[in-house]
């Protein structure tokens, strides 16, 4: 059995592009695991309490084949990249009795929408009101 046979060893990169690829999802992807979603447990009065997070990351690169004049000239071979990890809660895992539920967070915008739409309605339906009554009385 050959070694390119092994399904766990990868195969050599001739594509300077797949290499520089491999290289930033490596470094990216390395701190994206389950403890970065689900955080530590906290326990009090009974109640164990998992935060739970929404995690997305990406990653983008080039790689240059000219001689360095030019948009993307470098030198064969060269490559250039970056990438970025974003978090935010969503919400958590309450275990209480032995029974998991999970309840999510609202999302922060809602904190704000909902009261600023009753205020506009509040202030908007009276004066339709008072329009379409002055309308049919003429």
């Amino acid at each position: 059995m050959t070694s390119s046979a092994v399904p766990d060893q990868p195969a050599p990169q001739d594509d300077p592009a797949a290499a520089l690829m491999d290289r930033l999802a490596g470094r990216i992807g390395g701190g994206a695991s389950a403890s970065a979603v689900f955080g530590a447990p906290v326990t009090a009065h009974g109640i164990t309490v998992v935060p739970v997070a929404e995690i997305a990351f990406g990653f983008a690169g080039a790689t240059g084949s000219g001689t360095g004049a030019g948009v993307g000239g470098g030198a064969a071979g060269t490559g250039h990249g970056g990438g970025g990890a974003g978090a935010r809660p969503c919400g958590f895992i309450e275990i209480k009795d032995g029974t998991a539920t999970y309840r999510s967070l609202p999302a922060p915008w809602t904190r704000v929408a909902v009261p600023l739409a009753a205020l506009a309605a509040g202030t908007v339906v009276p004066l339709l009101v008072r329009r379409l009554a002055g309308r049919r009385g003429r």
